[in-house]
């Protein structure tokens, strides 16, 4: 079930500037939050048969910062996701949850992440409960989560940020536009009319 709030705190404004989604998966393992960055520069995954783990580093004033690895030791395979921060940044993830074992709890058994410029994955096997984050005009900015001896479920931080200056800069060229279609239509006007 996909679960939405307003949370998180910028630390280093004080403001309120996130929006927590998820999380999905199972209720296993201990939680852990990353917190909020300013963006994801890279994501390790190791995986199998489901994601093993999970380690980010984040992006905070213009300077990686690496979080704790989070879910075992386990798993076959490793995939490295380097995004060009800042210029490409993560707007969407997609996967799948379901027990590995019949009985088990569920895990994450599978994860995609969609940048502004590239799809990376699907990474695990893509079987279970499917689910998709994908929110107009925002970014991730962190993740949360359960984990133990498996990434058992995740969740996101998201910022509107960016989509609020690009939304500003917008709505000042819109308004510089009209003024000046305005201005030469009313010229226009002036210069047709007999005195």
């Amino acid at each position: 079930m996909e679960k939405i709030k307003e949370g998180g705190e910028d630390r280093s404004s004080g403001r309120k500037k996130s929006i927590l989604v998820g999380p999905w998966g199972g209720n296993g393992g201990t939680a852990w939050d990353d917190g909020i960055y300013h963006g994801v520069r890279e994501i390790t995954l190791v995986y199998d048969r489901c994601i093993d783990s999970i380690h980010v580093v984040y992006d905070k004033n213009g300077k990686p910062v690496v979080a704790e690895k989070h879910g075992g030791v386990g798993g076959h395979k490793t995939a490295q996701i380097k995004l060009e921060f800042p210029e490409e940044f993560l707007v969407s993830v997609s996967g799948h949850y379901c027990p590995v074992v019949h009985g088990g709890s569920p895990v994450i058994r599978s994860l995609t992440f969609n940048s502004n410029k590239r799809t990376f994955g699907p990474f695990g096997v893509e079987e279970g409960i499917p689910f998709t984050l994908s929110m107009d005009g925002a970014k991730i900015v962190g993740f949360k989560g359960r984990s133990g001896w498996y990434l058992d479920s995740i969740g996101f931080r998201l910022s509107r940020a960016q989509s609020a200056k690009l939304l500003q800069k917008f709505q000042q060229k819109l308004q510089k536009l009209t003024s000046t279609v305005t201005k030469s239509s009313t010229s226009s006007k002036d210069s047709g009319k007999a005195y």
